[in-house]
């Protein structure tokens, strides 16, 4: 099968989370976790996109083969696999730098992100808070956040928040993962 690959990035709160669920999905070549959309000179570190002060948020960047899965897919998992309803915040993280976006690379990538929020907006109580928003610089995380999941399962905050949120994916969504 011949490859088509293709970039989409977002945030939807701790980018450890968004980064274990995308690592499992089939047609995902890769996920790097980094800093976008912010206003501060420079890279960003990680402690400096926590305080919140940098405007950034924390993202990941998946890259993926569009013939074996489609950026709507992508999207849909994305939107069902966090609360895009709450805003600048996911679970007890709380800041812009967790705020639930999208950042398109083109204008058709910017179409289906409106398009599949306005389709998943029935299936929410609450209004979708998620932002559209134009791609900018992206600047990689540290490498002690990259496949932080893979390297630290046991750790509480693994335990607690990412595992429950990879059996929501796998209950999901099974027919896209690597391991379906």
């Amino acid at each position: 099968m011949t490859t088509n690959l293709k970039i989409a990035t977002f945030g939807g709160g701790c980018f450890w989370c968004t980064e274990a669920v995308f690592q499992e999905v089939k047609g995902v070549e890769k996920v790097v976790s980094g800093y976008t959309g912010g206003n501060a000179p420079g890279r960003p570190t990680y402690r400096e996109v926590c305080s919140g002060l940098t405007g950034h948020a924390e993202v990941i960047q998946v890259t993926f083969n569009a013939n074996v899965i489609t950026y709507e897919d992508i999207l849909i998992i994305f939107m069902t696999t966090h609360d895009p309803t709450t805003l600048n915040r996911q679970g007890a993280d709380r800041g812009t730098q967790y705020r639930s976006v999208i950042y398109y690379h083109d204008k058709s990538q910017k179409e289906i992100a409106e398009v599949v929020i306005k389709e998943l907006a029935q299936y929410y109580e609450d209004p979708i808070v998620t932002e559209v928003s134009e791609a900018v610089k992206f600047y990689e995380a540290e490498k002690e956040h990259q496949d932080y999941y893979r390297n630290n399962q046991t750790q509480g905050y693994c335990s607690f928040v990412i595992t429950p949120k990879l059996m929501k994916l796998r209950k999901l969504h099974a027919d896209k993962l690597k391991s379906a």
